[in-house]
């Protein structure tokens, strides 16, 4: 066998620590253990289950475990943060959003909020605060939303993000390809 034939072992680049980020009524800080409970009895909600890609309904036994495992590993290609309120003596969990690395200097965001702070403008305070600590840097910010979810369009809109087309995605919960509409920012 040749050098040129043996395969080196390579290490996963490890990803710099993730920032707290403040807002006006809460703290965007990442993910931990100790968020299963909160994050399971909220993504079990079919509402937000339904309105996501990737959250089961029913959730299955382990699955937020998993999800808080892949958001802290240190290979890890998508940060999430938690909003928590409780330094104002608020929930410790009212939602999650998450920022996706891609090629090109670009990222793609995420996020869900429980139903009880749902038209309470959180999603909005996070995502702007997201938007302006732009932790990777990225050029360009993208984002889809489902087409029966208005609501959250309009949090994209209002933050900033220009409607660029339709597309569609699969729901787990749904098991079914939805209608998406796609957003996008452009940093610079």
């Amino acid at each position: 066998m040749s050098l040129d034939q043996l395969k080196m072992p390579t290490r996963p680049k490890p990803v710099v620590l993730q920032p707290e980020i403040p807002t006006e009524r809460f703290v965007l800080r990442p993910l931990r253990r100790s968020d299963a409970g909160l994050i399971s009895l909220y993504s079990s909600d079919e509402r937000v289950a339904r309105m996501t890609t990737s959250i089961p309904h029913p959730l299955p036994p382990g699955a937020t475990e998993a999800f808080i495992a892949r958001g802290t590993a240190e290979d890890r290609a998508e940060d999430i943060w938690v909003l928590d309120a409780s330094a104002q003596e608020g929930p410790e969990v009212m939602g999650v959003i998450s920022l996706e690395r891609l090629e090109g200097n670009q990222s793609e965001i995420g996020y869900w909020v429980a139903p009880q702070y749902w038209n309470t403008g959180h999603a909005s305070e996070a995502l702007r605060a997201l938007i302006e600590a732009n932790p990777f840097g990225s050029a360009t910010m993208f984002a889809s939303v489902f087409q029966d979810n208005p609501a959250s369009a309009r949090v994209l809109t209002n933050c900033g993000f220009e409607y660029i087309g339709d597309a569609e995605a699969f729901s787990v919960a749904r098991n079914a390809k939805v209608p998406t509409w796609t957003y996008l920012r452009r940093m610079a």
